[in-house]
């Protein structure tokens, strides 16, 4: 998972960039890069936080109003600053992009392109082959200069040959921006007007407040299967290119996106709160006594709120977040994510001594974040300790850019709530049925039919997720994991 970021301004974009992509840190800490034209591009990115990253001295050369952001988390491996967006080509016009998602068929499109094409995909970044199959159509249809037209038949291109989910925008230099979604809409991606200057401000982003905090007071979703080309002129072009079943990834709302941000007219806080609603009507049918309901910080306080609210129970923060330690579930590796849970949060053991407590978080993934938890809250005197999840079992690999790639990871994935219950030391598990979960979430959108949930079902909706493929990423994932440990062992 990744944050995007994409403007196309008539004043010096460096500033709006660096703020932009400090309000998407949360989609990914491992690196960023940020990318800026004015007739020649300067380019900017590493490993670590945004604010580590950009300093006065390299973002005083980070000229001009057209620019693109990202902030990258790796799916598969530690990743490294040659694997960091944005990327770049000066063939043809030279166009440069970023990119939020996962091309499943990246290896083969690779191939393809070096045998084809004699070009050398030099990175393991999958945003590498998306920019040079867009360049190798745009070349070929904009024979004299580019076109809307050209411009999205080249994205049509895209769409045939990449299978996966991403967004993406792209910017071809003196010719426009243009940003586009994969036809079921899996990743998020939004348009955003500026109209406070004389000559229109333009941007896109993986998330409304990015774009709200920046001043772009119109703010619309980029339409699955649909492409926004911004031309020279900063005449504006849209097109829907590929149907498909609309199928936004419903763990943003879950887990990944911030509160404050509205998704496909859906905004996650409310999401969130009808979580509550729902898994509230689970707890009051266990018929457990409880005495006080703790969120774990912070994405599922506003569930945990409800469900007090709800069912008359005393609400307590008794967990308390440090505010300087990333986000556990997007740091590379067991052994970095255990050690991180308590440095990240710490018990008002007060507010657990001799009490039930119910736990609620947003979902339990490989389970050592719950246990280390549970552990620290009987540790503070608690009585009895319960978990409840507002989403339902995770069970199944995310194959469109999260990092949940093998089924061996997921503890639900062969255990009962009450194994699972055993696993991490709870005294009882709760979860969310995935019925009532996907109805929480659609409440602010009754448009939207279904959203993508195969980490939940197993159902992958591009249909083309084939047991080899899952397979596959496994044996890679592993292998990954046997190359760290010897790297442990030498050092």
């Amino acid at each position: 998972m990744c944050g995007l970021l994409g403007i196309y301004s008539t004043d010096a974009v460096i500033g709006k960039l660096y703020n932009g992509l400090l309000t998407l840190q949360h989609r990914g800490q491992d690196s960023a890069g940020i990318l800026t034209y004015d007739g020649h591009y300067h380019l900017k990115k590493g490993n670590g936080l945004v604010r580590d990253i950009f300093d006065e001295h390299n973002t005083a050369r980070l000229k001009g109003h057209i620019g693109l952001g990202h902030t990258r988390y790796p799916t598969v491996g530690e990743g490294s600053v040659e694997d960091a967006q944005p990327f770049w080509i000066n063939h043809p016009y030279g166009i440069a992009a970023v990119h939020n998602g996962n091309v499943m068929n990246f290896l083969d499109l690779k191939k393809e392109l070096f045998e084809k094409s004699h070009k050398i995909i030099n990175s393991d970044c999958d945003v590498e082959v998306i920019l040079n199959i867009f360049a190798e159509a745009l070349e070929k249809t904009s024979r004299r200069d580019v076109s809307p037209e050209s411009v999205f038949s080249a994205v049509r291109h895209v769409f045939k040959l990449v299978k996966g989910a991403y967004s993406v925008v792209i910017h071809i230099a003196d010719r426009g921006m243009v940003a586009f979604r994969d036809p079921y809409g899996v990743r998020p991606l939004l348009f955003g007007v500026d109209r406070q200057q004389i000559v229109p401000g333009y941007a896109f982003a993986s998330e409304s407040v990015t774009l709200d905090l920046l001043g772009f007071s119109e703010i619309r979703d980029v339409q699955p299967g649909s492409a926004i080309f911004i031309d020279q002129n900063r005449n504006i072009h849209e097109k829907k290119l590929q149907t498909a079943p609309f199928k936004p990834c419903i763990f943003e709302y879950i887990y990944f996106a911030r509160p404050d941000s509205y998704l496909n007219k859906i905004n996650v806080y409310q999401a969130r709160v009808d979580l509550g609603k729902k898994l509230a009507r689970v707890i009051q049918k266990s018929g457990l006594q409880i005495d006080v309901v703790v969120p774990v910080p912070d994405s599922s306080r506003p569930a945990a709120i409800e469900i007090a609210r709800l069912l008359k129970l005393r609400y307590r923060e008794g967990l308390v977040k440090n505010r300087y330690i990333g986000r556990t579930f997007i740091m590379p590796g067991d052994q970095m994510r255990e050690r991180s849970i308590r440095h990240k949060l710490n018990p008002i053991a007060d507010e657990f001594l001799g009490k039930n407590v119910l736990i609620v978080d947003d979902s339990i993934v490989r389970g050592n974040t719950s246990r280390a938890i549970i552990q620290m809250v009987r540790q503070s005197g608690a009585k009895n300790v319960y978990f409840a999840s507002y989403s339902a079992p995770l069970t199944n690999p995310c194959v469109y850019g999260i990092d949940m790639q093998t089924k061996a990871e997921f503890i639900a994935s062969n255990a009962s709530a009450e194994e699972i219950a055993v696993k991490i030391g709870a005294d009882r598990v709760l979860y969310q049925n995935i019925h009532d979960m996907e109805q929480a979430v659609k409440r602010q959108n009754p448009a939207i039919r279904s959203f993508c949930k195969a980490c939940f079902s197993g159902q992958y909706p591009t249909g083309d997720v084939s047991k080899s493929y899952l397979e596959q990423i496994e044996a890679e994932r592993e292998q990954y994991k046997l190359n760290q440990m010897e790297l442990g062992l030498k050092y």
